[in-house]
């Protein structure tokens, strides 16, 4: 009889390992903005054509994976019409005792130790969407990386790419919210 219930049981273990470890799962969420919603004014940039508020939206998270010593954050359009995409933030050495970022997070309001890279505005901030007039509205993947090293080895200004493999080299985890902006 055991045998015959067998495959019962096994999925009822199985459906609530998955709903336990869901429960717990490294989130990103935010106040401002949401996964396929548009974009509201405020995450626009303020130049190239564009005019809003170029704030970044308030993030924050949980249940970081054991193991975690900082976190980065990317923000990348990959519809932007470059052949590479465009990095519009890049944060890293986020201590790993900080669960959120303030809306309109600057050089003067960001965590203590926190560095940011070169967007490819060409600044070291937050770099709001502005994709091309006529465009389908284009995809701004915010991701936040749960990293296993305190400090990534990135010099001052360091360039997206770089990050990025840093990043890559010493991910554990991440989670990601997807809005949307065309205009």
């Amino acid at each position: 009889m055991f045998l015959t219930r067998l495959p019962q049981v096994v999925g009822a273990s199985l459906l609530a390992c998955a709903l336990a470890n869901s429960a717990n799962a490294f989130e990103l969420s935010s106040s401002d903005i949401r996964d396929g919603a548009t974009l509201s004014t405020a995450q626009v940039y303020s130049g190239f054509g564009c005019s809003g508020g170029n704030l970044s939206p308030q993030l924050s998270w949980q249940n970081a994976p054991a193991g975690t010593q900082s976190f980065a954050l990317t923000v990348y359009d990959p519809d932007a019409p470059t052949g590479s995409g465009w990095w519009h933030w890049t944060l890293y050495d986020i201590p790993a005792s900080i669960s959120q970022l303030p809306r309109g997070a600057s050089e003067k309001t960001l965590p203590a130790g926190s560095q940011q890279g070169r967007n490819d505005y060409g600044s070291q901030s937050f770099g709001g969407a502005c994709p091309p007039a006529g465009n389908a509205p284009h995809r701004y993947v915010f991701t936040l990386h749960a990293l296993k090293v305190a400090h990534l080895e990135a010099p001052p200004g360091a360039s997206a790419a770089l990050l990025g493999y840093l990043i890559n080299s010493n991910r554990i985890a991440s989670t990601s919210l997807t809005p949307l902006y065309g205009r």
